[in-house]
């Protein structure tokens, strides 16, 4: 029998989409993971193309001239839906700010899973989907559940080591799903981390990374607040950080996203630039209410990480122009605080 017309724009499309990826989502996170991404892509396959979406148009449009700016003709294509990201592409990125904007970008009429839906039982095969959100467990469960139910690969796979991580693509992605669904994504997920973690089955990876930034949101806290009490004893911040990173006490929050301006001097970070660039303090405020709200799912305490959910709420509260800045400002909520 010869091939049909349609048959022949089956596998044009397919071919197409083999060769494609898609980013969606390109805040401070995702624009550096998708310019790593793409970069390395195109080093080591050059035939490849690329699709970008994100919410607000002008930041797929300012993603691709800037891309553009580094690789001149390199296939960069903007779509204004998910749905049309996934029909370009065979391997699709998201990273997106939470719970919402996940079911919206994969289930709502123009989401991927639309796209899915018109797809042969090979394309769908074929596609791999990687969420590297932060959100619900339970979301992100169901809509992984959706996906395998129409024959597609799903994995969570969120990240640690924010902003300067991604951007120098030293990342570390905590991935949930299948073990053949994280072997097809380990490859992509290398373009843009330098450590990459199987922790489990669906949405593991998300426990992991809501256990990490529980740990990491208390942990700025009480840097700050050491870094702000040993000044008032007179020390210098640069003396205070360099004890602090040599003992005990010795973490991320206080090593690289010091709080306090001149006490790293090798480096420089969101503090010296006004805490600009780094993990907005309202995104730190949405992880420790994941991890509170399914603490009490599983009746496991949390008293520091409620704690700290409460003060980074009200440092948002109280000073909305920190609620975008680095979650580190918080030592600048301290600083002004008035004890009787």
């Amino acid at each position: 029998m010869k091939p049909t017309f349609r048959a022949f724009q089956v596998l044009d499309r397919r071919t197409a989409r083999a060769r494609t990826t898609a980013f969606i989502g390109l805040g401070r996170m995702g624009s550096e993971m998708a310019y790593n991404l793409f970069s390395k892509t195109l080093t080591e396959r050059p035939e490849s193309s690329f699709v970008v979406c994100d919410a607000v148009p002008e930041s797929a449009v300012s993603f691709r001239r800037h891309f553009l700016s580094q690789f001149s003709g390199a296939p960069v294509d903007v779509v204004q839906t998910p749905e049309e990201a996934a029909r370009a592409a065979e391997t699709i990125v998201t990273m997106l700010p939470s719970s919402p904007e996940v079911k919206a970008v994969y289930t709502e009429s123009n989401g991927i899973m639309s796209a899915l839906q018109s797809f042969t039982g090979n394309e769908r095969e074929q596609t791999l989907l990687i969420d590297s959100t932060t959100l619900d467990v339970d979301v992100s469960r169901r809509v992984s559940s959706d996906v395998a139910h129409l024959g597609a690969q799903m994995v969570d796979a969120p990240v640690s080591g924010g902003v300067a991580g991604a951007k120098a693509g030293t990342l570390s992605f905590l991935v949930g799903g299948t073990s053949a669904s994280f072997q097809k994504a380990l490859p992509v997920l290398t373009y843009m981390g330098k450590r990459v973690v199987h922790c489990g089955s669906s949405g593991a990876g998300l426990g992991a990374k809501i256990c990490n930034n529980l740990v990491l949101g208390v942990q700025q806290i009480v840097v700050s607040e050491a870094m702000l009490l040993g000044q008032r004893l007179g020390l210098d911040p640069a003396v205070l950080a360099a004890v602090i990173n040599c003992s005990t006490g010795a973490c991320w929050a206080s090593s690289v996203n010091n709080p306090v301006p001149s006490s790293l001097p090798d480096q420089s970070p969101p503090c010296e630039k006004d805490f600009e660039g780094g993990f907005a303090t309202s995104l730190m405020l949405k992880d420790m209410h994941l991890a509170t709200d399914i603490a009490d799912t599983h009746r496991s305490p949390l008293p520091l990480g409620e704690a700290a959910r409460d003060m980074y709420a009200e440092v948002t509260r109280t000073h909305p122009e920190l609620a975008k800045k680095d979650f580190s400002s918080v030592y600048r909520y301290l600083e002004g605080l008035k004890l009787i």
